[in-house]
């Protein structure tokens, strides 16, 4: 049973509310401020990885979001599987994840600066509400048949409107749930809660929807909400931050120029364009590449989802010995690597074992580049513009997704699947080489 908890992260206003005035320190000043200890390197951190699971406030809200991922991927397999049914042209199909990037991309920093200026816990609670409503209605048009593919990119639109507020938000909240020196393990669990839904997820959602049709994932989705919406119900919150000293205007410029001004969190920036827009032409094919490559059904498309979900899981194991062997910047680079090998070897053949090697491996690159980058982002930045600046880094995720699938698909379209696969490919790699000029670290390394 839940029962009301308390924040364990001592705050120094308790209960109260904080009005923040404009600051005109630095970006290196605002990352570290005088009441707390420089950050720890990501290479640096060798504790438990699991160690803020002890913490109850973090367990809680790490087990709901892992219930709430598995709704997620069970959703995107339902939605990509049921748009190549409605419309199974490439442009159709990758307009599916474009659609619910699309106002990620769009109003991410204004979401940020709504996340810096009210109660995060009611914020959190309204979008899971809408996110629940809106699955519903989906699941509901999907069952009666009544679904359209423009009503599916409609919906899929909205449910990427709450993300956009939802994402932002809960990012920032983590640092309330754990000390500071525990937050890039935080991160990374909350990466491996991520993966092991990706998983387990589209395994289930393949022999699900395979059996009795899209409409059941969206249902599970829907529901997987209440585990969110539950957790932060009986959150106790030890304070309220928020920037209502300052303007909507005055909050929203301060974040982006501490954003680009930041050396590190610019280079962060950079390099998720570089990694994302390239290897987004998984996500924006992988439904025509099952279908029409390996032509296999809505179950092999869970199987090499949930390999992807493996091969991230394996990649979270792995990470912290390759960041200190190697070092994060370096680290990032040799999974971006594996990333474009995988890549190269699903566009050379159709032979399904080595599609799911393949998609382990992609798997291991995808979570070891995205963990990295996220957990240096976090780093970059002072608790009061968390949100601002994480807001910024989803934009220009989204923006790199969005973008990404689509041209990806029209490749396709113009050209062949394996044609845009070995492209993308190529792309990597060569992103890769140049963000080794663009190092992520916040700190200097220690001697």
């Amino acid at each position: 049973m839940l029962v009301a908890m308390k924040n364990p992260v001592k705050q120094a206003d308790s209960e109260t509310e904080t009005t923040v005035a404009p600051d005109d320190r630095s970006p290196e000043q605002l990352a570290t401020p005088a009441s707390e200890p420089p950050h720890t390197p990501l290479e640096a951190q060798s504790d438990s990885p699991w160690l803020p699971l002890k913490n109850p406030v973090f367990r809680t809200f790490w087990l709901a979001s892992l219930v709430s991922n598995l709704g997620t991927w069970m959703h995107e397999i339902g939605a990509g599987w049921l748009m190549t049914q409605l419309d199974a042209s490439p442009q159709m199909v990758s307009a599916v994840r474009t659609s619910m990037a699309l106002p990620i991309m769009l109003l991410a920093i204004p979401a940020g600066v709504l996340a810096d200026r009210m109660d995060r816990r009611k914020l959190l609670i309204g979008t899971q509400l809408m996110l629940l409503c809106v699955t519903g209605t989906l699941a509901w048009l999907t069952a009666m048949g009544w679904i359209t593919a423009w009503g599916l990119l409609g919906l899929t639109f909205l449910i990427g409107l709450g993300l956009t507020l939802h994402v932002p938000t809960w990012q920032a909240s983590v640092p309330e749930w754990v000390p500071r020196s525990q937050l890039s393990r935080a991160v990374a669990l909350g990466s491996i809660s991520f993966n092991l839904a990706r998983g387990v997820g589209p395994a289930l959602a393949g022999l699900l929807v395979a059996w009795l049709g899209s409409w059941i994932a969206f249902s599970f989705n829907a529901a997987s909400f209440a585990a969110v919406i539950i957790a932060l119900l009986v959150w106790k919150r030890d304070r309220v931050e928020s920037s209502r000293g300052q303007s909507f205007q005055q909050s929203l410029f301060e974040g982006l120029h501490y954003a680009f001004s930041c050396v590190a969190m610019r280079h962060v920036l950079l390099r998720l364009l570089f990694f994302v827009a390239p290897a987004s032409a998984l996500w924006g094919l992988l439904p025509l590449i099952v279908k029409q490559r390996l032509d296999w059904g809505a179950d092999g498309f869970g199987v090499l989802v949930a390999c992807i979900g493996g091969g991230a899981i394996i990649g979270a194991r792995l990470m912290p010995e390759l960041h200190r062997w190697l070092g994060a910047d370096k680290a990032v680079t040799m999974a971006m690597t594996l990333f474009a090998i995988g890549m190269t070897l699903m566009s050379v053949t159709t032979d399904r074992t080595i599609n799911v090697v393949a998609t382990l491996i992609m798997g291991m690159g995808w979570m070891i580049t995205l963990t990295s980058l996220n957990t240096a982002a976090q780093l970059s930045l002072p608790d009061r513009l968390r949100a601002r600046g994480m807001s910024c880094y989803l934009t220009m995720m989204a923006f790199s997704m969005a973008t990404g699938s689509l041209l990806w698909g029209m490749l396709a379209d113009g050209t062949s699947i394996a044609t845009a696969q070995k492209i993308a490919a190529t792309t990597v790699l060569v992103t890769a080489a140049i963000g080794l000029k663009l190092s992520i670290i916040s700190t200097p390394e220690p001697s």
